[in-house]
């Protein structure tokens, strides 16, 4: 994995690389690190969430695996045609994603699962990264609004011409496409802001462009 898209010692901020010291001591078992991105190098699409889950991607070290947001997403996936089976249960597992990356618009476990800006800010180098490295023609699927702002920063476009709502989509430049989606998150789905027919509908739709 190039490395000017993911740095496993990074410390650049000080609050994540704290609370990851005290989680890696409470649970000596986890993974308790930056999280690398997880998929196909020459994706054409790439899914960016918000942070790793404290007993999903932190323990398990792959991105929406062991949680409850990643039911959802790898059985989506999978019908869909990017990912060899339906669930993702630890990274020796031998899944496999087909033309898709999920990432991370933050890399390390933040506390209470809520990153602040400057962490967002800091981890948006690797962000950016990905994104130049996405062919022309790709897709970023960007789950929830703060990914969504962070791909949009990223990308040096202005915020207020890229509003976030679901199943929203944007010209992005070397004809690339950003479709918004709520989060798959376990309160999304519990509350129903985000059924599986409308995040199927997303993906659907994900599919189709690139297939163009």
């Amino acid at each position: 994995m190039s490395s000017s898209i993911f740095d496993p010692d990074c410390r650049r901020c000080e609050r994540l690389a704290t609370f990851l010291d005290q989680v890696g001591t409470d649970y000596p078992d986890y993974h308790a690190r930056p999280v690398p991105p997880f998929g196909d190098p020459e994706a054409r699409l790439l899914v960016v969430g918000l942070a790793p889950g404290m007993h999903g991607a932190n323990a398990t070290g792959r991105p929406f695996t062991g949680d409850h947001a990643g039911i959802l997403l790898y059985e989506t996936l999978y019908r869909h045609g990017f990912a060899s089976a339906p669930s993702s249960v630890s990274e020796d597992d031998g899944l496999q994603l087909f033309d898709c990356r999920i990432t991370n618009a933050v890399k390390c476990l933040p506390p209470q699962n809520k990153p602040i800006g400057s962490e967002v800010n800091n981890c948006r180098c690797f962000l950016e990264e990905e994104m130049a490295q996405l062919k022309k023609g790709g897709v970023i699927l960007a789950l929830g609004s703060i990914a969504h702002k962070s791909v949009v920063a990223g990308m040096g476009l202005k915020q207020k011409d890229f509003q976030f709502s679901h199943a929203a989509e944007h010209a992005l430049p070397e004809d690339r496409v950003l479709l918004d989606s709520y989060h798959c998150s376990r309160y999304n789905t519990q509350t129903r802001r985000l059924t599986p027919e409308m995040f199927d509908r997303v993906f659907a739709r994900a599919r189709a462009l690139i297939n163009g």
